[in-house]
């Protein structure tokens, strides 16, 4: 039996030191799998963030371990790790003007040797990705000139050119209109469903990840972790209480909507 893409043992994520410190995830045993979808749900402050930065090898856990394809995350070489989990941050800043094709193309830099430089192959693949972020007209643009929605999509464009089969996504939506949201989710479900890849990745509209989601990990912000698949994590009572308010889960149009009361 195949290892899981990415599985976590007994993980602890702290914040702070000492006395002054907060376990913000205790005791968290994860496994994610090709043809997951799995949406990272909580108020802010909870540890979302932190939480990815430490699945992506970013930071250190106060406790457990990470480990990649079966072997842990310190045991992988980082260009070998780059192959195999992509990480999109919450925060993007361009120190310096850049083509925006030259930009997408640095995801294919994990899968060159030392001495070659992109080619042919890699720059298809980057207009290609660009044309499915609704960018493909950008390529030459300078991206410091983008839009903050602009930039987030080119970052999922710099993605699908790595093409990891796990991706961790930290809020991927929070800049974008709710067309280009949709546009976006429908992309990242297609990756899922179709290529069996595997997307692990924050949002704040409860609506949104119930559309796209086969699972859920929802973080209480007191060190208690809720996993499982949607339908067992994203219930009236859990989210309710998480999120220190109470919602109500609607059904209309066919889709489920979270409201709050």
């Amino acid at each position: 039996m195949k290892a899981p893409l990415l599985q976590t043992e007994n993980l602890a994520v702290r914040v702070g030191v000492a006395e002054a410190g907060r376990t913000l995830v205790r005791d968290l045993n994860l496994q994610l799998q090709p043809g997951q979808f799995w949406c990272l749900l909580g108020p802010n402050g909870v540890g979302k963030t932190l939480l990815l930065h430490t699945l992506a090898g970013a930071r250190a856990p106060a406790a457990g371990r990470v480990l990649m394809a079966g072997k842990a995350l310190r045991d992988w070489k980082l260009g070998q790790l780059a192959c195999l989990r992509g990480f999109v941050p919450q925060q993007l800043h361009d120190a310096f003007s850049t083509p925006v094709l030259d930009v997408v193309l640095q995801g294919r830099h994990p899968h060159l040797s030392r001495w070659h430089w992109e080619g042919d192959a890699d720059e298809t693949l980057a207009r290609a990705a660009l044309q499915r972020v609704g960018l493909g007209a950008f390529a030459e643009r300078d991206v410091t000139t983008l839009s903050g929605g602009e930039r987030q999509r080119v970052a999922l464009a710099t993605l699908l050119t790595q093409d990891p089969p796990l991706a961790l996504l930290d809020e991927p939506l929070a800049h974008l209109d709710l067309a280009q949201q949709v546009r976006m989710l429908a992309l990242l479900a297609d990756e899922v469903q179709q290529r069996q890849r595997c997307v692990l990745m924050s949002v704040h509209e409860l609506s949104l990840a119930q559309r796209c989601a086969t699972h859920a990990l929802l973080l209480a912000g007191d060190g208690r972790v809720l996993a499982g698949r949607v339908d067992e994590v994203m219930t009236e009572a859990a989210l309710s209480q998480a999120y220190g308010h109470a919602l109500h889960r609607h059904e209309d149009y066919g889709r489920v909507w979270w409201l709050p009361s």
